[in-house]
């Protein structure tokens, strides 16, 4: 059996063909037995007189085997979802959890870090070393390592549950996305959609064997509709169902309800954080993060919308004025969109659909890594003849004079079965195993752009543009590490307030001129962005960013108060209406349940850490303004930016990463002004 199991043998690249969800379970259920014996064959070794390449690297090369495994199901999950697949990856997840758990709660595999640390020989250790030791150390202690037996069999059981309980929330999400969708027959119901819209709306009917138009809540349809449908019932239906997913309301009232989950995720987040003597799950996300309080972080966040709050209600009366007068004399929420994308029509003579045929994704992409080799001097090649799990996927290599550096696949487009969402995940850390070789990365990084349709090239908003280079910032994050221990490579180790840094920092270069030239060109003439269409865009930037700022303090608030004041007797609902209550300029409907389908704290990584977008941006934009200042495609402030935070992943604390590129802490003004958030000057 273990020869014609390819999740047991050893590979470059996942063979994502050869893959069978009856792969999963006996592959796991193996490599776990396998790694259990091993680490007690090497406690009975090490214990005496720990060693790094006796421990951690030993370690390393079980971890590394186990997510060869488990990386490309756990991708396969997320972008190519069955009912096999999906079973066999949740049937895995109690084991997987256990097995961590047990990992963390293992007394003398933490007495033996313990010892290599305080030996004599960590003092020769690099600084990447002595930081991994140190974060491990941390990581025993929340894992339980100090509990009584009775409080450690009780955290394993949490965090078992929680594992379970958000894989479903992610499920009941995709289903409910995937069960509504509308059938339109006669093409004026459509009136106000683009050509490439519509189109992609037939190729959708012509998938389920339909003739007309599909519109479905996959994020391309949706905000087709959104933003140019003029038919305003056809909008308000579309935003009800989407607003409503996975919850009590709606079309599919109750059917994907994640209403109880979330209850029973946020009960036992808050068990948890009093089990390790935390006051509450904020507490306990932070103990790992560059932020240093629950204080500091509401502070922040409170700041930014005192200050952004002027701004946004300003956004709101602008648009509300410019509604009435089109005759809408009481927006409400599905009318912001449209009206939004009117009144910029208005202003600046500029459409994000107008844009498109400027930004075809072959041009992008080349002008994306264009950038990137100016700024750090390395090359991007495409490679063919790779095993994938979808035809539309397409395989790079980064190089550096002739050497290769790392590899990453682009899976860009929306389809069924494909989680929503953009992302990048690190398929495989960089890392020197016990035999010297240098192991190099591999990233997935996936979006859910509008496909080609009609012969055309797949062709980008100029937001979508955006979310291409922020992905692909967290994948130049993760490939051009220069640590070589796996604990600190890449974005291992890196304190999750900081890691949407270089992502975010990535998105400045849409916006520069310089940039602009590089990624734009007419998909048919070749054409360059015509400049009175650049000078449109650029002064469209801050198009009611008020208004877009205030939206993502609001989801920031409520997730940090939710986690930081849990137990306080308010509902989820409750918890969501204080915070508009504090901060938002306008209410959505009282239907509206975003946070059922709120995937990033309640599925994904960002519980009590969803300010961590906010708390970047500053970094981001902080580290910009020295290329501002020296040129936005300098090399050398480019090398120095790479070799002060892409080069060092989590080998350091991120504030002291960023003062040695800065040369200071970093200041907000930055964010403020780069969002137009700042009052003009006569």
């Amino acid at each position: 059996m273990t020869v014609s199991n390819p999740l047991l043998q050893d590979f470059d690249l996942p063979p994502y063909s050869a893959i069978r969800p009856e792969h999963v379970e006996p592959a796991i259920s193996q490599i776990l037995a396998d790694n259990r014996q091993a680490i007690d064959q090497l406690l009975a070794t090490a214990h005496a007189e720990p060693s790094w390449q006796g421990l951690v690297l030993a370690l390393d090369e079980l971890n590394a085997r186990l997510g060869r495994a488990w990386s490309p199901v756990s991708h396969l999950n997320a972008v190519c979802n069955s009912s096999e697949i999906r079973a066999a990856y949740e049937a895995c997840l109690p084991r997987l959890s256990e097995y961590f758990t047990e990992m963390g709660q293992n007394k003398p595999l933490f007495e033996a870090y313990a010892a290599l640390a305080a030996s004599p020989q960590a003092g020769g250790f690099d600084v990447a070393q002595k930081t991994i030791l140190e974060h491990a150390l941390r990581d025993f202690r929340l894992s339980g390592i100090d509990l009584p037996v009775a409080e450690q069999q009780r955290y394993g059981a949490i965090q078992m549950k929680l594992s379970e309980l958000t894989s479903k929330f992610s499920n009941q999400l995709l289903d409910a996305t995937q069960a509504w969708s509308k059938h339109i027959s006669a093409e004026a119901a459509l009136a106000g959609l683009s050509d490439s819209a519509k189109a992609q709306m037939q190729q959708a009917a012509q998938a389920r064997q339909l003739e007309g138009w599909l519109i479905t809540l996959e994020f391309p349809s949706y905000y087709a509709v959104m933003t140019y449908a003029d038919d305003r019932a056809l909008r308000e239906e579309l935003y009800a169902a989407y607003c409503t997913r996975a919850s009590d309301q709606g079309p599919h009232a109750g059917q994907f309800d994640n209403g109880p989950l979330m209850a029973e995720i946020l009960d036992l987040r808050q068990e948890l954080a009093r089990l390790l003597g935390f006051a509450n799950y904020a507490e306990l996300s932070l103990a790992s993060k560059m932020a240093e309080s629950s204080e500091q972080v509401l502070q922040f966040l409170r700041d930014l919308a005192l200050r952004s709050k002027p701004f946004a209600a300003r956004d709101l009366q602008a648009l509300q004025r410019f509604a009435a007068a089109q005759g809408c004399s009481e927006l409400q929420s599905w009318d912001l969109g449209y009206y939004g994308e009117k009144l910029r029509q208005q202003r600046y003579s500029i459409a994000q659909e107008q844009v498109r045929a400027w930004f075809p994704i072959d041009k992008v992409l080349s002008g994306l890594f264009a950038i990137v080799q100016k700024l750090y001097g390395i090359q991007i090649k495409e490679l063919s003849g790779f095993d994938t799990w979808h035809a539309d996927v397409r395989l790079f290599e980064i190089t550096e004079n002739g050497q290769p550096l790392g590899r990453f696949f682009f899976d860009l487009y929306a389809r069924a079965n494909k989680r929503g969402g953009a992302w990048m995940d690190g398929a495989r850390d960089q890392r020197r195993n016990a035999c010297g070789q240098l192991i190099s990365p591999v990233a997935n990084l996936v979006c859910n752009f509008t496909p080609a349709v009609n012969g055309q090239p797949a062709l980008l908003t100029h937001d979508e543009v955006t979310t291409l280079f922020h992905e692909f910032g967290h994948g130049l994050h993760h490939l051009l590490t220069e640590v070589e221990h796996a604990g600190a490579s890449g974005i291992n180790g890196v304190a999750w307030d900081a890691v949407e840094l270089p992502s975010q920092f990535m998105e400045n270069w849409c916006w520069e001129p310089e940039g602009l030239a590089l990624i734009s060109a007419h998909f048919e003439t070749g054409e360059p962005l015509p400049q009175d269409m650049l000078d449109k865009m650029l002064a469209a930037k801050n198009f009611q960013s008020g208004l877009g700022m205030l939206r993502q303090l609001e989801l920031s608030l409520f997730d940090f108060e939710l986690h930081a004041a849990h137990g306080d007797g308010r509902s989820v609902l409750q918890v969501v209406e204080s915070i508009r209550a504090e901060v938002a300029v306008m209410r959505p409907p009282a239907y509206n349940r975003f946070a059922n389908g709120f995937a990033h704290i309640f599925a994904g990584g960002y519980a009590a850490g969803y300010y961590s977008y906010k708390w970047a941006e500053v970094l981001s934009a902080d580290a910009f303004s020295l290329f501002e200042e020296q040129g936005v495609l300098n090399g050398e402030t480019g090398r120095a930016f790479r070799q002060a935070i892409l080069a060092r992943g989590g080998s350091q604390e991120p504030m002291a990463l960023f003062v040695d590129f800065r040369g200071r802490e970093p200041s907000i003004d930055a964010l403020l002004r780069h969002s137009g958030l700042v009052e003009e000057v006569a």
